[in-house]
């Protein structure tokens, strides 16, 4: 378990922090530039030192201001790996990483050279040196290196930022694995939604400096209160989802949630498989009736639990859809016209899906309009 409540004040910046972070797996610390991603994972490291609070990971005091500790970064044991890989150019590979294994003199060699060359699929690369190297495979020896010197803990800041579409895809599976085998808890910087639902199991939302919310992904993600940190175009619902069934004849795949199914086309996860759906609101539109004879595939029935006046001519409309929660972005207009209120049944016609599978990683294209 990781623990963290700090305070700091710099000129023009202040933060302040609470929440705790599983023993394993991902914590995304989320948000835009400026809102204090780094420097928490600094202060972590023992990079950065808190004016107030406490940093406590498995149990050890890594920081306590009242107490007087403050362990050396050399003490804390944490992986740190950046959004450039800062390899040494004139080593090789094989060097870089076994520079790593120089650092963890002392402690125990839990992570061992193979299985780490292994799991990040970097055997090929043993001879090379960096400058040969692509930035997806800079940053898994970046990975390797950090995995190497035995942490206790990864703090990974933004490692796919610098990444074009194409060497980010190479490289998440390999994050994926990370997590899923090593079994390491992960403090993950990020200002990318898609990444933070692929890989993150919880999430720490943060603006300027402040914490806006913290808990289970999808519960976060969902929430209207979040709407400063990821923005009126994200703002939406994400549903923890299984994969059902594929039709072959039509390309589609049927995903099952808490409030009903959802017909999406093909993603590439077995049967049974878990994934997550985002809904945008701006992608969920109302009807009072069972729409017909209309393209759009996902009807689901819903009840209007609250209707908050958003920004110039639009309304936020909060749907309960049987045990799960959706929005609906609609003009204040269309509330008057259809006489939209709390406690009215509607329909909600769901134009487009974007899926984030822990397996793979898509982005469905929005239905064609009727």
């Amino acid at each position: 378990m990781i623990e963290i409540d700090i305070a700091l004040a710099r000129p023009g910046f202040a933060l302040a922090a609470t929440f705790t972070a599983p023993a394993a797996g991902v914590t995304a610390l989320f948000g835009r530039s400026g809102a204090g991603k780094t420097t928490i994972i600094q202060a972590v490291a023992g990079v950065v030192r808190p004016d107030r609070g406490r940093i406590v990971v498995g149990g050890e005091t890594y920081f306590d201001a009242a107490r007087g500790i403050d362990l050396a970064v050399e003490r804390r044991r944490a992986g740190y790996v950046f959004q450039d890989a800062r390899l040494f150019p004139h080593m090789s590979v094989e060097r870089n990483l076994r520079y790593g294994e120089r650092r963890a003199r002392g402690a125990d060699a839990g992570i061992r050279f193979e299985a780490v060359v292994e799991l990040l699929g970097i055997g090929h690369l043993l001879g090379r040196r960096p400058h040969t190297l692509s930035g997806g495979e800079k940053q898994r020896v970046a990975i390797g290196r950090a995995l190497l010197s035995q942490p206790r803990l990864l703090l990974m800041d933004e490692p796919l930022a610098a990444l074009d579409a194409a060497r980010k895809a190479e490289i998440l599976p390999y994050l994926e694995r990370l997590r899923d085998e090593t079994r390491l808890p992960i403090l993950y910087v990020s200002h990318s939604m898609g990444e933070v639902l692929r890989l993150s199991d919880r999430v720490v939302a943060l603006k300027e400096g402040r914490q806006v919310a913290e808990g289970p992904v999808a519960e976060v993600m969902s929430r209207a209160d979040i709407l400063p940190v990821i923005g009126r175009f994200d703002l939406g619902t994400v549903l923890d989802c299984t994969v059902t069934r594929h039709d072959e004849a039509y390309a589609l795949s049927t995903l099952a949630f808490a409030g009903g199914e959802l017909r999406v086309p093909r993603v590439e996860a077995p049967l049974g498989g878990a994934v997550r759906a985002r809904v945008r609101a701006r992608d969920v539109a109302l009807a009072l009736a069972r729409p017909v004879d209309v393209s759009v595939s996902n009807l689901l029935p819903a009840v209007i639990e609250a209707i908050t006046p958003g920004e110039g001519p639009y309304a936020d409309v909060a749907l309960a859809a049987g045990a799960s929660r959706l929005a609906a972005s609609v003009t204040r207009e269309s509330v008057e016209r259809l006489g939209l209120a709390p406690g009215l049944t509607v329909w909600a016609m769901i134009k487009s899906v974007a899926v984030d599978s822990r397996n793979a990683d898509f982005t469905v294209p929005p239905e064609p309009s009727a």
